[in-house]
């Protein structure tokens, strides 16, 4: 990978901006439209609740994907898609939610945040991730599993994720950022890192 720009003390609305452009320009150059992977959590919604405000895209013409979900049902609080749903489908979006049959597109934009772990989408150390992994879905059951989200999960693989014109992160503090610049490094064998040493198509980091 040597594509990477880091992109420090960005606030949800300059993320929000460079997500429109970033879009609106995809939008152009594939009118029959695009798909993107955003991942759950709490950072993500924010930053789309701004992005709704920006001109220019055309959600219709937009296809999302969770990055990763808790086996829930829909309406269960801890749903990521049930999340994205709300956010995204009153614009226009059409949101597919993960299944382990699913065969993921080529995605315009995986949108990735980090754990404090390492892991990425529901990719955790624990799971063992493989940049040439031949499913695109797995069905994970972290370990530990998180108090706040304790559930198996969904997630798109490496390549699922990989198979993208472009990656972005989304990171928060000082602590999470020193450990993305350690696996941008090559430091650590983290989940992030193996993909990030995967990765051949640009990476951006808001941290």
């Amino acid at each position: 990978m040597d594509q990477l720009e880091i992109i420090t003390d960005a606030a949800d609305t300059q993320i929000a901006t460079w997500l429109a452009s970033y879009l609106t320009a995809q939008q152009t150059a594939h009118p029959g439209g695009i798909a993107i992977t955003i991942p759950g959590g709490s950072t993500p919604f924010p930053i789309l609740a701004r992005l709704a405000d920006e001109p220019g895209i055309d959600w219709r013409r937009i296809t999302v994907w969770p990055g990763d979900d808790r086996i829930v049902a829909e309406d269960h609080p801890a749903s990521n898609v049930g999340r994205i749903r709300t956010a995204l489908e009153p614009l226009g979006a059409t949101v597919t939610a993960l299944k382990e049959t699913a065969r993921p597109p080529r995605f315009a934009l995986a949108w990735l945040g980090m754990g404090g772990d390492g892991h990425i989408a529901s990719l955790f150390p624990n799971t063992d991730p493989q940049a040439n992994d031949p499913q695109l879905v797995r069905r994970l059951v972290p370990d530990p599993l998180p108090p706040e989200a304790p559930f198996a999960r969904l997630s798109l693989t490496i390549p699922a994720l990989l198979n993208s014109d472009a990656v972005i992160f989304v990171i928060r503090g000082a602590d999470k950022r020193a450990l993305f610049e350690a696996a941008a490094r090559g430091e650590n064998d983290l989940p992030v890192a193996r993909l990030l040493a995967a990765a051949d198509q640009p990476v951006t980091c808001f941290a």
